[in-house]
């Protein structure tokens, strides 16, 4: 009994090092630039060496990495797994910041909470913080780039513009809604599908798991939305009721913490029609439940959030994915249960967790 609580206390005195030496050395409400990030990336892996790997799975267009970083405890065995990418459009600095801080908060759940350790236990995450690499790098350059949406690929030939929509690239009922064909246009869905190397990496690193992959993340900014697939209006996802009930949940967790109102729907119903999303993709890939967040504002700021918003954004964020989160892990291991009681089990453990962890980080 004394050496199980002795044990006890040093993992829990182990996790309150490493969660105060990561706050000292890294401030997780300002942005960072793209080297700032890869350095954070690498200190995260050996910080947490037992639960995470970074994997390489992609080049960009000028040949630099496409990483995640792989979260969850080895049990050996095939497991199910949980999707997010951030920053596939390079304006939106908001979005790497949440997927850098949603990584430090499960970081500093597990070990403590005995459901994040469960969930950790059955399903990895893999977390990329930045998917449009050179576009991100690029939207750093200096005043007159930070608005740059796409990636740096070249246009097709006779054009002299760079760049396409990586989130009109994808195969999913490609180039025939919300997209342009002008290769200097912010929508310009590309000369092909999944034309682009950083939207191919994405397809054969998730195509390759999508049966182990229950969930796909993709965050945004802005305008406070949870969308569903499909971006067509003339298609339907077969769960939609399901994917709205699990949005309309984790859109009231996320106005529980701020009083942000986010809606939810699909993008022709609360936003505008489009195609070739990477959401729509999973979607279509069998992946059973797919979303897109468009984090804060309203369009105040844009895409050009104050800093001092990321820490509120990022709260009422994670609150919002972890709900889904917990709802998909419970669906997946814990048996079919009625609706009702399902969704009440997730949003308990999304204000516990979200309230725990809040408490150990500020």
């Amino acid at each position: 009994m004394l050496n199980s609580a002795a044990l006890g206390l040093v993992v829990l005195l182990s996790a309150v090092e490493a969660a105060t030496n990561e706050r000292v050395n890294y401030d997780y409400y300002k942005y960072h630039s793209m080297p700032e990030i890869s350095k954070w990336m690498t200190q995260i892996a050996q910080n947490y060496s037992d639960v995470v790997t970074i994997m390489d799975y992609g080049q960009t267009y000028e040949k630099r990495k496409i990483s995640l970083l792989k979260i969850g405890l080895s049990t050996g065995e095939r497991k199910k797994a949980i999707w997010m990418d951030c920053g596939i459009h390079a304006r939106e600095w908001i979005a790497p910041a949440f997927c850098q801080y949603f990584v430090r908060q499960i970081l500093q759940t597990y070990r403590t909470d005995p459901k994040m350790e469960e969930m950790m236990k059955k399903m990895d995450f893999y977390v990329t913080p930045v998917l449009n690499v050179d576009g991100y790098i690029y939207s750093w350059k200096d005043n007159i780039t930070r608005l740059w949406r796409k990636n740096r690929s070249p246009g097709p030939p006779g054009c002299n513009c760079e760049g396409t929509d990586l989130n009109r690239n994808f195969d999913a009922n490609w180039g025939t809604l919300g997209v342009s064909s002008d290769c200097c246009s912010n929508t310009y869905c590309g000369s092909e599908r999944v034309s682009e190397p950083e939207a191919q990496a994405v397809a054969e690193f998730v195509g390759s798991r999508k049966d182990d992959i229950l969930c796909f993340l993709t965050i945004h900014s802005y305008s406070q939305l949870l969308l569903i697939p499909y971006g067509n209006p003339n298609f339907i996802a077969p769960n939609h009721d399901e994917l709205m009930e699990v949005g309309l949940a984790a859109a009231e967790a996320i106005k529980a913490v701020h009083g942000k109102i986010y809606r939810v729907g699909t993008s022709p119903a609360v936003l505008y029609p489009n195609s070739g999303s990477s959401r729509d993709w999973a979607r279509m890939q069998g992946i059973p439940f797919a979303y897109t967040f468009e984090l804060r504002d309203n369009g105040t700021f844009g895409f050009q959030l104050p800093e001092d918003q990321i820490q509120p954004t990022c709260e009422e964020a994670y609150r919002g994915a972890l709900h889904i989160v917990n709802y998909v892990h419970d669906k997946t291991f814990k048996g079919t249960v009625a609706g009702a009681v399902a969704t009440a089990a997730a949003a308990l453990w999304t204000v516990l967790l979200a309230a725990g962890v809040t408490g150990a980080s500020m």
